[in-house]
């Protein structure tokens, strides 16, 4: 007993050992909901700042060992293989292009490396997420400073409360000092072109299998100690980009996917059209919310024959006449909601040829 109440006790002590050490807010680490998902960009700038030359940095980048690439962006079950891209603004400006290659003739920009030094030789890094797989201006950079720590507000009734006290986050990253930027701005700097296409792949690249998306936003947690970011409209980001000029000239030459965008469209990537379909009216849900309907039709009071003296002993013909045309008129809205408005049209038509028969008995 005394040992399986150790036991017990040690596997709790490692459980709590092995959390993160750091804390991060739930605006800059929610899932997107799109292919995004499975290329954590915390990841990708740390792996980027700890390599020491371009090609390390993209060897490391699709080596499975590192297990930050899950991307599957032609959806064959198989992590592709992604590229990078050197582009030389100037002697003070470098852009690193991730991209994958989708099919033989296209090809998706992934995320671009910002890399600037001002003129008081000040050196930001900065990573940018495609819009296509990261929604608008998703940024990333390096923590320079400590963040203060937040204490939860039981009383507090927003849209985002804190539910519990978040700790101080000590951890940042000296950008300075990172070997991939004092290679780019030393003279050995040599720009990397990579001889890859669609088909055409390093010979340590292995076509590995993806893995859940819950598991590999797991196992790259722990990149996000020393970095900070997100969505900066509407998803409390205040990182902006420091080079305007930079991401502008960039956008001009940015490579984008008929396929990638086909498959977003249809919801192919995470569940993001699952949860955009569930918002739209011409669904299955708003069908069931149209007044022209069976239940709408017995909060009528105008039809029925309690409040026309003249129906006789023709109700159920008279209320049935009137339910088709006043269904029918409030339907004709609806008939560009697929499916919902072909039932409509049809109940509609079924009521006029019955109301018809009505004058026949006359």
């Amino acid at each position: 007993m005394k040992k399986y109440i150790l036991l017990l006790y040690m596997v709790a002590a490692l459980g709590f050992f092995s959390l993160p050490a750091f804390s991060q807010s739930k605006t800059d680490t929610a899932a997107l909901g799109m292919a995004g998902d499975n290329l954590d960009l915390y990841a990708v700038l740390d792996l980027f700042l700890k390599s020491k030359t371009i090609e390390g940095f993209e060897k490391s980048l699709n080596d499975t060992k590192s297990k930050i690439n899950n991307l599957d962006l032609d959806l064959d079950k198989k992590i592709d293989f992604l590229k990078v891209v050197t582009k030389k603004e100037d002697s003070n400006s470098y852009t690193f292009i991730i991209q994958d290659a989708v099919s033989k003739t296209e090809t998706q920009d992934v995320a671009v490396i910002l890399v600037n030094r001002d003129k008081n030789k000040k050196i930001s890094v900065q990573i940018v997420g495609d819009e296509d797989l990261y929604g608008k201006d998703y940024v990333i950079e390096p923590r320079t400073s400590p963040s203060p720590s937040v204490t939860a507000n039981p009383a507090y009734q927003g849209s985002d409360p804190v539910t519990k006290d978040v700790p101080a986050s000590t951890t940042t990253v000296v950008i300075q000092s990172a070997p991939i930027v004092q290679y780019v701005y030393s003279p050995a700097y040599v720009p990397y072109y990579p001889p890859y296409y669609y088909g055409y792949h390093p010979p340590y690249f292995a076509m590995a299998t993806v893995i859940a998306v819950g598991i590999y936003r797991h196992n790259n947690w722990y990149h996000h100690g020393g970095y900070y970011g997100g969505h900066y409209h509407g998803g409390g980001n205040t990182v902006i980009i420091n080079n305007r000029n930079q991401i502008n000239h960039y956008n001009n030459t940015r490579n984008t996917s008929n396929r990638v965008q086909h498959n977003n469209a249809n919801g192919s990537y995470g569940n993001r059209g699952g949860a955009s379909a569930s918002t739209r009216p011409s669904t299955g849900v708003s069908g069931s919310n149209r007044p022209s309907n069976g239940p709408s039709a017995s909060t009528r009071p105008s039809n029925g024959a309690s409040t026309r003296p003249s129906a006789s002993n023709r109700q159920s013909s008279s209320n049935f006449s009137n339910r088709a045309n006043t269904g029918a008129s409030n339907r004709s809205s609806g008939g560009g909601f697929g499916s919902g408005g072909n039932y409509g049209g049809s109940r509609g038509g079924g009521g006029m040829s019955r109301g018809g028969g009505g004058g026949r008995r006359r």
